[in-house]
């Protein structure tokens, strides 16, 4: 009796199509996803950053944005009444370097518990120490520009929102006219430089004029880049003065080569990194709405006195 020879089909792989509605299906698979995944991958390179027809780029807020210069520089007349600040203005740029995070003991801005003791002392006794300054805050918390008025603005609006009520202070009269003096007296002297003076003393007068000249190119190029640097200057006499002047919670102090030295060591991009993003008693930026560019400028400025 004879076995019966085995089937290779019966073992072999079977397919999983087994229906026409099966490979239908199959067959529209095929072309959907391949589509789909060409469908993904144009959005995802068409939601990056986009440069020609038919992005943002081109619009004038964007144009405006890139072409605006590093560090902003206001034109003012000397000869124009003075445009006094407002508190809030005044606390933003000097006061809240301090008073924006308690620093040194300073009434933290909002807290009416901080405040309350000097709020009793009156709205007199505050603006005379906030003008001469006292314990570790300098005259003026700093900035030697501010007005006597901007100061006075400038208690009211910190004190107001931490349980006061003084009034605003009154804008001085007169401030206009005075201001007016100087441009009245200019065509007096004007007139005065155009009358004709004796040839000889002209003469006797030209030595003195080329000898100051002489005096000037011979001296040395002192002070480098601390006279150089008109905006980190400008951003110091302005923000951080107000710690960096006396050396308040640990900040070191102007011109001390001792106090920077560890400072410098660590490199400007680190200094820069930590003004930025704030350390210690330090907010953010000082407390100020300074630019990372005003930010270094100031930064190369402290070190170079240091040096």
């Amino acid at each position: 009796m004879s076995l019966p020879e085995p089937d290779d089909t019966a073992h072999g792989h079977e397919s999983p199509i087994k229906t026409p509605k099966q490979l239908l299906l199959t067959v529209v698979l095929a072309f959907l996803i391949p589509i789909a995944v060409i469908i993904l991958l144009v959005n995802l390179v068409g939601s990056s950053i986009r440069t020609g027809y038919g992005s943002d780029s081109q619009t004038e807020e964007a144009i405006a944005k890139r072409i605006q210069p590093v560090a902003g520089f206001k034109i003012e007349d000397a000869n124009a009444p003075k445009v006094f600040k407002t508190g809030e203005q005044v606390f933003q740029s000097t006061c809240s370097a301090c008073h924006g995070t308690g620093v040194a003991g300073a009434p933290k801005f909002g807290s009416k518990e901080a405040w309350a003791p000097f709020i009793k002392q009156g709205f007199d006794d505050l603006l005379k120490n906030a003008i001469h300054g006292i314990g570790a805050m300098p005259p003026k918390g700093g900035n030697a520009s501010l007005d006597d008025f901007e100061v006075a603005r400038a208690v009211a609006y910190m004190t107001n929102h931490s349980g006061a009520n003084f009034p605003e202070p009154k804008e001085p009269a007169g401030g206009a006219a005075a201001q007016a003096a100087p441009a009245a007296a200019a065509p007096a002297a004007k007139s005065a430089e155009q009358k004709p003076t004796a040839q000889p003393a002209a003469k006797a007068a030209e030595k003195p004029a080329e000898q100051k000249v002489a005096k000037a190119e011979t001296a040395p190029a002192a002070a480098g880049n601390s006279a150089d640097n008109a905006v980190g200057k400008k951003l110091y006499e302005s923000v951080c003065i107000t710690c960096h002047s006396v050396g308040v919670a640990g900040a070191p102090k102007f011109g001390d080569k001792a106090s920077w030295d560890p400072f410098i060591k660590t490199g400007l991009d680190t200094m820069l990194k930590k003004a930025i993003s704030g350390v210690g008693a330090m907010p953010p930026r000082g407390g100020s709405q300074a630019t990372d560019a005003e930010l270094k400028a100031a930064i190369e400025y402290m070190v170079s006195a240091a040096k």
